[in-house]
């Protein structure tokens, strides 16, 4: 399937649950550019606009721009967030347009030469990959890893590991690495959302239903006051010239 049409069914979900990026995350990502306000950055498949709109309350002016209606749609408006209608590979951005461009949980769908080229091209300081992973030193983290590899319909997660070695060989840039941690409280029904925001597990079909009745069953050993807590680290790749 085209990267870009990927979460066309899921987009309600992911707006709903996937989470946000830890505050340490976004200010590694601005770190040493200056006020906030006087910067202007890229958001490169800003999918629903989560990235977009953290940036944005920090008072930065994004231009969001993702490929899929139903993404956008999905997304909550913010003055100082502009929509547009593009790819990683052609931006429509003119050259050296914004002081940085970012890709939040995105560069493993066009992690190539060509779009560090792009990304080179429009912005003036830097580039930045944000991308969180799960921390499976934590058990229940660990539990639901096992599940979703189980239920997998595709190489997705490898995908994102190979994206991030992409990235940090960076053509004709200094590139700055940080990881930080972060926990999603998850009940019941939100973690089955999260499930469901995710393009590589089933959606539908028998595949769909046990993946279900494993999350429901994970949920009742681990939780606590009807919670559960997903355990993550978001690695920050910052690339500057």
């Amino acid at each position: 399937m085209n990267p870009t049409e990927r979460f066309g069914s899921r987009a309600q979900a992911y707006a709903a649950f996937r989470p946000e990026y830890p505050p340490g995350a976004i200010d590694a990502a601005l770190a040493g550019l200056g006020d906030p306000a006087a910067l202007t950055i890229a958001d490169v498949g800003a999918g629903t606009g989560i990235s977009a709109r953290l940036f944005a309350e920090r008072g930065v002016n994004v231009i969001a721009i993702e490929p899929n209606e139903r993404m956008r749609e999905a997304a909550t408006r913010n003055e100082r967030i502009s929509w547009r209608d593009g790819t990683a590979e052609r931006t429509l951005l003119a050259d050296r347009s914004v002081d940085a461009v970012v890709a939040c949980q995105a560069f493993h769908w066009f992690a190539t030469p060509e779009v560090m080229l792009e990304f080179r091209r429009i912005a003036r300081r830097r580039a930045a990959v944000l991308q969180y992973e799960r921390d499976e030193r934590d058990a229940f983290t660990k539990a639901y890893g096992e599940v979703v590899r189980a239920y997998a319909t595709d190489d997705t997660e490898a995908l994102r590991a190979l994206a991030l070695e992409v990235f940090a060989a960076f053509p004709n840039a200094r590139v700055v690495r940080s990881a930080h941690g972060s926990t999603q409280r998850l009940d019941r029904a939100a973690l089955l959302g999260r499930a469901a925001s995710s393009s590589y597990l089933p959606a539908t079909g028998p595949q769909a239903e046990r993946l279900r009745g494993d999350l429901v069953a994970l949920h009742e050993h681990f939780e606590r006051d009807g919670f559960v807590q997903l355990a993550t680290v978001t690695h920050v790749l910052a690339a500057g010239w």
